[in-house]
């Protein structure tokens, strides 16, 4: 099962921390139909044709006044993007959709996620932690890692780090 980590910083921007994991709907990625990988059954949307992960991610940023949402942008080692760029993309570009329509004047920006899985994983055997039998901090923590590095970045250059989603670049938000 996919999964999507969730981490969240403190007002001033300085401290990433572990939120959830949440579900991740695949929206079936590769295939026009919008079914879930594996089944016949369709993503279950809300009335506003939002899925349970871009809404609870959207709950979130909502309740904690966020400025920016992150999405991890997973290049390959060489820098190529692939199918899981696209959906990274795709998602992104959905959550673009569902935080204007919720109201929220969140941007959402795409930060390179290589070998933020390996560091977590890395992170958490030295504390002593079993990997195989907790995925869900390993998202958690990659979260950490992909929003700690953001956050230092922005410190460091005194801009926004990563790619700007912008609502124009929003073709098909249902896949």
């Amino acid at each position: 099962m996919a999964r999507i980590g969730l981490a969240a910083s403190d007002p001033d921007g300085l401290v990433a921390t572990p939120v959830e994991t949440v579900p991740r709907v695949l929206a079936g990625a590769g295939s026009a139909s919008g079914k879930q990988s594996g089944t016949a059954k369709q993503p279950v949307r809300s009335a506003e044709g939002t899925t349970a992960d871009v809404a609870r991610i959207v709950a979130e940023a909502v309740e904690r006044f966020a400025a920016v949402v992150y999405v991890g942008l997973p290049r390959h080692l060489s820098g190529k993007e692939g199918a899981a760029t696209a959906d990274a993309r795709a998602f992104a570009a959905r959550l673009v959709v569902a935080l204007a329509a919720a109201g929220e004047a969140a941007e959402v920006r795409l930060v390179d996620e290589r070998m933020t899985t390996v560091s977590a994983h890395q992170a958490l055997h030295a504390a002593g932690r079993k990997t195989k039998r907790h995925r869900s901090v390993i998202d958690q923590a990659a979260a950490v890692i992909i929003l700690q590095s953001a956050l230092d970045a922005e410190r460091a250059k005194g801009e926004r780090a990563g790619e700007l989603v912008e609502a124009r670049t929003v073709h098909d938000t249902h896949e």
